[in-house]
Order: structure tokens, then sequence, then C-alpha cells
């Protein structure tokens, strides 16, 4: 079979071969339909590396049908539609048991109704349901989304589901601007023609934001976060989600007095009910993967689909990987 790997050398991306892999106790092997690429850790932490990076890890976000059952494995069937979280390869194997009741699944049943474009999303999205439910904040207050890439997006869609307050966004990048308010927020602000901190003040009656959620990262990151912190009214915090600035973020103790940062991980593990929750999500339209799709590949490109979204980050979001060739 085929898999993604990243051998020594910074962008260095290629396909190789490796075997077909066999499922264990309690695990199904997956034949990948689709893969979505995740420009934060996939592009921001594993391509810019110098070093090679296990395979297993490239990639978490995949869909397809069961192949193979491992023993102990009764609820699903080969043929079933799921969710995976897999590297981007053309077979996988995942834990369909997880350890602890609390804990996610590696493999989730996909419905019927969600399309093989929009369920590599399944991941991210349950991502942004957990982070908003452990957002500290309260109905009709004023929410900054900083950062409009795919977890960003996918909070404020989230977000707007739950009618969780006055949604701003910001961003740099006017494919994602016209995006966010294609998706509902209440207000875009484009960091790249007016100072988002004087407009956020200005939408906010000049009190500043009850909540800042940081979905930026990478090199953009530490001027954002300052940004972050300087839009928050007193009392407010900072939801600090965005990752791998491969810097030091700007904290400042005087900016930050009668304010509060939390780590997007913070109120402990996933679990298999906010994947639920984000899949019904999907279904009903709330979150809307097919619009933030902006490129497809079949994977035999999929070098050249990591080439794009480093080289051109404000001309991509959603980026597919085609596992089934003759629906490519």
């Amino acid at each position: 079979m085929k898999r993604m790997a990243k051998p020594e050398g910074r962008g260095n991306v290629v396909l190789e071969d490796a075997p077909i892999p066999e499922p264990g106790y309690g695990q199904v092997r997956v034949k990948a339909v689709r893969s979505l690429i995740s420009r934060g850790s996939e592009i921001g932490r594993r391509y810019v590396l110098e070093e090679a990076v296990d395979p297993q890890i490239m990639g978490y976000s995949m869909a397809g049908v069961v192949d193979a059952l491992g023993e102990g494995v009764q609820h699903l069937a080969v043929g079933d539609r799921v969710g995976a979280v897999a590297p981007h390869a053309q077979y996988v194997v995942g834990a369909a048991i997880p350890e602890r009741q609390a804990k996610l699944p590696e493999i989730l049943p996909l419905s019927p109704s969600v399309t093989w474009d929009q369920a590599p999303y399944w991941m991210l999205s349950a991502s942004a349901v957990r982070w908003t439910d452990i957002a500290p904040f309260q109905p009709g207050n004023v929410i900054v989304v900083l950062g409009q890439g795919l977890v960003g997006s996918l909070i404020l869609q989230v977000m707007r589901a739950i009618d969780a307050g006055r949604l701003i966004a910001v961003d740099a990048a006017p494919l994602r601007c016209e995006l966010a308010a294609a998706l509902g927020a209440d207000h875009v602000v484009n960091a790249a023609e007016e100072d988002p901190v004087a407009a956020v003040r200005r939408l906010s009656e000049g009190v500043g934001a009850d909540l800042v959620v940081y979905a930026v990262g990478g090199p953009a990151g530490p001027r954002a976060f300052r940004q972050g912190m300087e839009m928050l009214a007193e009392g407010g915090a900072l939801h600090l989600i965005g990752k791998y600035e491969q810097q030091y973020l700007p904290l400042s103790s005087e900016i930050i007095q009668s304010r509060r940062i939390v780590g997007g991980y913070f109120g402990g593990q996933w679990h298999i009910g906010s994947a639920r929750r984000a899949l019904a999500l999907i279904e009903s339209g709330a979150i809307a993967p097919d619009r933030m799709t902006t490129h497809r590949f079949p994977y035999t490109r999929a070098p050249e689909a990591f080439h794009l979204l480093h080289d051109h980050p404000h001309q991509t979001l959603g980026v597919l990987l085609h596992w089934d060739l003759d629906d490519s």
C-alpha cells in the first residue's frame, strides 16, 4: 500500500510503500476513502521539521470503509462506513473499542447522510465541540474567534449553532473572512485592513470581548496573541487553542491583570459524546465542511497538496486527499 511519509529534510513529504497492516484485538482495518490535511499540526509542526517524522502521526482525520475485523469487535461489520483517527494511508488500523469509556475511540461509525467529503472533518469538529464546552463564557457575551483556519472556523460554527453570543471573527485572509461571514459571524474583522483591537473595542461599545478564542498559532501567533489580550474586557478570558508558534508568546503582566488565560485542553479528555454531537451538527448543516473545502487532490498528488498548504496559506482552507481514485 501507499502512505504519506516525512523523511529527513524540511518540506520533504513523500508517498512510500508499506505493508498492509493487520488488525489486532479490538481493532479494525479501514480502507481509506478521504483524509483531511490539518495545516496546524501537519504543516506547522511536521512539514517544517528537519528531522524525519513517524508515518503513524502523519495525519489524524480520515474516513473510509471497514475492510477487516480484529477479534472482539462485534458492533462493526466489513463494509461499514467509519471515521478514523489515523494517518494518510490506503489502509489503516485503529481501535474500535476504547480503553476507557471516557476516551474517544479511534474508529467511529458514520451515518449514511454524512458524505465522504464531509466525513474527515469529524475529528476536528469533535474538538471544536469540546473546546466550546469548556470555554468560559455566558450566553449573550461578546466572543471573538481570533483566526479562521479549520479550527477557528469550526469553533465559530459550533458557537453559532448554540447561539453562544455576539460572534466576531478575525482573520487576515480575504477568503477566510468571506467564509466567516457566510457561516454566521455577526461581525468580521479583516486584520490586514484594520486594527483588530480597535475594531473589537468599537463593536463592543468600548468594553472589549468577554471571551477571545485564540486559534491562530504558527508564525503569526505571537502578534495575534498580544492583540487577543488587548481586546479583552476586564473579567474576560482568553482561550488558548492555537499552537506551533516555535517562539514564546508575549504575556504582559500589565495587560492580563483582571483577565484570565485558559489552556485549550483544560478540563479533561475528549469523549464519544463530543464526536456524536459533532456528527449531528454536520448532518444538520450547522457545521458546513463542504463550504470549508477549497482543494481536493488524488492521493497520488499528496505531496503537492502539502506544498500548497505551506506555500499558499491564504488561498487554502480544507484540503482533502481522495484515496478512492475512481471517485476522485
